[in-house]
Parts: C-alpha cells; structure tokens; sequence
C-alpha cells in the first residue's frame, strides 16, 4: 500500500509518501514540502499547492491519503489559510478519486506515542524510528506529513 500523508498549510504543505507492507515494514519512499509565497496572490497559492500535489499523485500513484484535520485553537487567520489550502487538496484528492482519512492531532500522537500529548520532538523521534531513516525529517511539516502517513498505517485493520 502506498499512503500519501499531508500536512496542510497555505505557506508549506508538508507531504510524505510512505510504502507499507505491513504494520511493521514501512518505507519513506519521498518526502518534502510543497511552498507558496505570501506575496502571490491567494488563487495562485492554492493552484501551486494543486499543481504540485497533482505531480506527487501522477508520480507515486497512492492508495490513500492522510490528511490532518483543522485544529481550531490556531489564530483564527491561519485556520482560514490551511482551511483554503485544505480546500484545494481535498478537491485534488477526490478529483483522482483517492481514499482521503483524516485524523486530528491527538488521533496521530497517540497512533505514534502512545501518548496523546506527546510533543514535536518525541513525535519527529518516532518518526525516524518507524521509517528507520538516519535523521529526522527536515523541515517539520515534512516530517509531520510522514506522521500521518504512519497514523494511517497504525490505525488500519491488516
């Protein structure tokens, strides 16, 4: 199963592509972020994060994707620009006609941890322990897209 995990935003759309056998053999295939510039306007930001999503897509070809839901103790400006961002993947995901699962921030902590407050650090640990990479991912919302990717992997019945 090939599992395409996002973490959305307007600036940087972290995005991981994670092949797994089992729940027990998994491999970062890719990882990266997709950046848009404050400066550009709204609609070209989002057809960036599209046209580059799109490209991931046609390139990987996943099965699912995991995305992270909303969290809405965020100042009220950035949840409206990942929820536009959130927009344009979504529409992308289903125009492929892909399984999308989202989980919310403590649903991938836990998935991860085992804990549900678990901090940036412990959650970037895990996840250079689960894809058995030498570092951790860089940036952060790399490394925060193959969480969820691995939330994904841990929360499926085998």
């Amino acid at each position: 199963m090939i599992i395409l995990g996002i973490d959305p935003g307007l600036s940087l759309t972290g995005w991981g592509i994670i092949e797994a056998v089992c729940r027990d053999k998994m491999l970062a295939l890719k990882y990266g972020c997709i950046k848009t510039y404050p400066s550009a306007p709204l609609i070209e930001r989002l057809q960036i994060v599209h046209n580059n999503l799109q490209n991931i897509i046609n390139t990987y070809k996943p099965d699912v994707v995991a995305i992270e839901e909303i969290f809405f103790l965020k100042a009220a400006k950035s949840v409206a620009a990942v929820g536009q961002s959130r927009g344009a993947i979504i529409l992308t995901v289903a125009m492929n006609k892909i399984p999308l699962f989202e989980y919310n921030p403590r649903s991938v902590k836990v998935a991860l941890t085992g804990y549900g407050s678990a901090d940036k650090h412990q959650m970037q640990h895990m996840v250079k322990t689960f894809l058995k990479l030498k570092e951790i991912p860089k940036p952060d919302d790399a490394a925060d897209a193959l969480a969820m990717a691995i939330c994904h992997i841990n929360t499926i019945r085998w």
